[in-house]
């Protein structure tokens, strides 16, 4: 399968493995590949002031950096390697840009955006954030070397990851070098995806399921995935796969609950002011339009045209 595409946020354009294709994959809401792309200097958008409640954000930065504030006072940047567990639970208002050195100087970006979903239980928990940075994600490599996992969520190679899920889940970047061929242990119960985001090769056993960039492999029946790469390229996959929650779910917008009146709920809290608001909103939203305009100018917003 491959990944829809579309412009998210202040205008970036997206691959949507999970929300596009593939609606839902529980307990899996959405899967954002945004980048690789390449700004100039004033060009660089990101997603200005916006509302969640009802489930997780996890931002996963391969190139480039992003500052993140909240209404919750929370405030940090997150530079290449870092990952950003958010529970956003009752609600916050929170917005991802552009660092100031890529607002300035330009550079690459690219990274990753998943949204999982909540109990019932837990979606008016309070909010919480883990910043974590790549020298504290587990990295472990096969006995041969050809294979390294990047172990974000879960466990890989006898290998636990440090941050802490509500929901049980796996969620691996896998690095395989030309040829080489690995197979993950994943719970029979789970469901997940192989979101191949960089080079080529197969899924499954065998060589009859070619892939490349931007495509996918919903797992089936089984309690392993084998996936190989190319013999003349390196392949890089994230294997994300959790439990089903088996809950009703309603989604609106930022907001994903187990019913609709909770829904026009969270549209009230949010529009009287319960979430809270950040300082400074106007500026951005000012910025994302200037960034636009100047990438209309240079020709790179044609570019990304869909």
């Amino acid at each position: 399968v491959t990944a829809h595409q579309q412009r998210e946020g202040g205008g970036f354009i997206v691959k949507r493995p999970i929300g596009g294709e593939v609606s839902e994959l529980d307990p899996f809401l959405l899967l954002d590949h945004f980048g690789p792309v390449e700004y100039g200097p004033g060009e660089a958008v990101g997603a200005p002031d916006h509302p969640h409640r009802g489930f997780e954000t996890v931002s996963y930065i391969v190139s480039g950096s992003m500052q993140h504030k909240d209404s919750a006072g929370n405030s940090g940047t997150l530079s290449e390697g870092w990952v950003q567990w958010m529970t956003a639970g009752s609600g916050v208002v929170h917005s991802e840009m552009p660092s100031d050195d890529v607002i300035k100087n330009g550079g690459k970006v690219e990274g990753f955006q998943l949204w999982v979903n909540l109990r019932a239980e837990d979606k008016m928990i309070s909010p919480r954030y883990q910043d974590t940075p790549p020298e504290k994600i587990p990295v472990k490599a096969t006995a041969d070397g050809k294979v390294t996992v990047k172990v974000i969520a879960g466990e890989s190679l006898g290998t636990s990851a440090n941050i802490e899920t509500r929901t049980p889940i796996m969620y691996l970047d896998i690095h395989l070098k030309e040829g080489a061929s690995f197979t993950q242990d994943v719970p029979k119960e789970y469901k997940g995806i192989l979101y191949v985001w960089r080079g080529s090769g197969y899924l499954g056993e065998g060589t009859e399921k070619n892939v490349k960039m931007g495509q996918m492999g919903v797992m089936g029946e089984g309690d392993s995935v084998t996936m190989t790469a190319a013999d003349d390229e390196e392949m890089r996959v994230l294997l994300i796969a959790g439990e089903p929650l088996n809950e009703n779910v309603v989604r609106s917008g930022p907001f994903v609950m187990n019913t609709w009146a909770e829904i026009q709920q969270a549209y009230s809290d949010y529009q009287s002011g319960k979430l809270g608001q950040i300082e400074g909103a106007e500026e951005r939203y000012a910025a994302t339009e200037a960034a636009k305009k100047r990438q209309k100018e240079s020709g790179r917003w044609r570019q990304g045209d869909l």
